[in-house]
C-alpha cells in the first residue's frame, strides 16, 4: 500500500470517524482504523459493534492495499500536522507517514481481524435533501429515552402515514412526531425503531453532497444512512413500540399563540426556583397573556409575564421547565403554539401554520 494526499482532505472526516471507534478494550481490534485504497480512494472505517462509520478521499495511488492502525494515534497526529502533502506506506507491519518535514510510524494488525460493518447495502427506502436532515432530527431525537430500560423508548420510530414518512421519538413523559414532506421510495413493510444515538451522528456528517440515501437490510436487521463519501450503519431496535396515537389529544379547549424566544427567556428565568421543586413551573393563561412561574418554599418564587393571543378557555398547567427548554431550544421557528384541555391532561406544542409538527408534554400534579 502506498498513496499521497493532502492532510486536509483527511482531517476533515477523522474527527466524524473517531466517534465509532470504541473506548472499551473487550476487543483490541475496534480501537483502529480499517484503511483501504482502492481505485483512487482511501476508506477509512471505524466500529464499536454499535454503530459503524466509513468515509473516502480522493488519493494519488501507487500501491492498493489495506491494513488497520490504532486511531487515536493516528487521528491526533494527522490534526496536528497542518495542511501538507503526505504519504502513507507500509513496510511488512509497519505504516509510515512522510511528509515535508515530518516522519512517523505506526504499527499495525491485519485487516482480516476488522469486523465487516455490514452485510449488504439492503434496499433503498429514502432521500432526503441535506438541508431537511437538521430540522427533522433535532426537532424529534431529543425526546427518547436516555435509559435502555425500555429499549424501544431509546430509539426513534420510522413510521408511515398514507405516503409520508413519520419520525416520533418519546420517553414516556413527552413526545415529538414530525410527519415529513418526502416520500418513501420503497414500501415500508413494518414501522422501524432506530437507535437515538445513530439518528444524533446524522448531524455530524460533514458532506457536501445534499441528498442522504437510507437502506435498510431486513437480513441483517440493519439501517445504513449514506451521504456523499460517507456511510453511517447501525441494528435496529428490536422490540415494540408503544401506540403513540392514543395519547395525542384530538381536540383542545384553550389555543395560545406565544413567541417562542419569548417563551423560552422567561422558562429559563424561572428555572432559577423551579430547579428547587423538580423543576416544576406553571403555565398561567389569560386572554392576551401568558404567565410563567416557579415557586420554591425554602427558596423563593417568581414569575414573568409574556405576550400571547389565546382563544378559548383561559387555563393553568404545571409541568417540567427543561422539558420545555429542550424543546424550545431545538426549535428554529418563532411562532409557536400551545393547545390543552385541561391541567391534568397533556400540554401540545406546535409551529403555527405548520401541521407537520407537534410536541407534547405530560402534565404534572401539584397541590393546591
Amino acid at each position: 500500500m502506498k498513496i499521497t494526499f493532502l492532510s486536509d482532505n483527511l482531517q476533515k472526516k477523522l474527527s466524524f470517524l473517531n466517534h465509532a471507534v470504541s473506548s472499551h478494550g473487550q476487543l483490541p481490534i475496534l480501537s483502529n482504523f480499517l484503511l483501504e485504497v482502492k481505485k483512487g480512494k482511501l476508506t477509512i472505517s471505524a466500529t464499536d459493534l454499535e454503530i459503524g462509520i466509513s468515509s473516502s478521499i480522493p488519493v494519488n495511488v501507487d500501491q492498493e492495499g489495506s491494513t488497520t492502525v490504532p486511531a487515536k494515534n493516528f487521528s491526533d497526529l494527522l490534526s496536528n500536522v497542518g495542511n501538507q502533502k503526505v504519504t502513507l506506506f507500509l513496510e511488512g507491519n509497519t505504516l509510515k507517514l512522510t511528509g515535508e518535514k515530518i516522519k512517523a510510524s505506526f504499527q499495525t494488525t491485519p485487516p482480516e481481524e476488522f469486523p465487516n460493518l455490514y452485510e449488504e447495502r439492503g434496499e433503498g427506502l429514502i432521500n432526503i435533501k441535506k438541508s431537511l436532515v437538521k430540522d427533522f432530527i433535532t426537532r424529534v431525537v431529543f425526546a427518547a429515552a436516555q435509559d435502555s430500560s425500555r429499549p424501544a423508548l431509546s430509539g426513534v420510530l420510522l413510521d408511515k402515514e398514507k405516503n409520508e414518512v413519520l419520525l416520533v421519538a418519546t420517553d414516556g413523559y413527552r413526545l415529538s412526531m414530525q410527519k415529513n414532506v418526502f416520500k418513501t421510495k420503497e414500501e415500508l413493510a413494518k414501522p422501524l425503531v432506530i437507535p437515538s444515538r445513530l439518528i444524533r451522528e446524522l448531524l455530524s456528517i460533514n458532506e457536501e453532497s445534499d441528498d442522504l440515501s437510507v437502506f435498510v437490510s431486513e437480513k441483517s436487521n440493519q439501517i445504513l444512512f449514506s451521504q456523499g463519501e460517507t456511510t453511517l450503519v447501525g441494528r435496529l431496535i428490536e422490540g415494540e413500540y408503544p401506540e403513540y396515537q392514543k395519547i395525542i389529544p384530538s381536540d383542545f379547549n384553550t389555543k395560545t399563540e406565544v413567541n417562542r424566544e419569548d417563551l423560552l427567556n422567561a422558562i429559563r428565568i424561572c428555572t432559577v426556583f423551579a430547579r428547587e421543586t423538580s423543576n416544576v413551573i406553571k403555565f398561567t393563561i389569560e386572554k392576551d397573556k401568558m404567565i410563567i412561574s416557579a415557586n420554591s418554599p425554602s427558596v423563593g418564587e417568581d414569575m414573568v409575564e409574556i405576550s400571547a393571543k389565546t382563544i378559548g378557555e383561559e387555563n393553568e398547567m404545571a409541568l417540567n421547565a427543561k422539558y420545555a427548554l429542550d424543546l424550545l431550544s431545538s426549535l428554529d421557528k418563532e411562532d409557536l403554539v400551545f393547545e390543552m384541555t385541561g391541567p391534568l391532561n397533556p400540554g401540545v406544542f406546535k409551529i403555527k401554520e405548520d401541521n407537520s409538527f407537534l410536541h407534547l408534554i405530560m402534565p404534572i400534579r401539584v397541590q393546591g
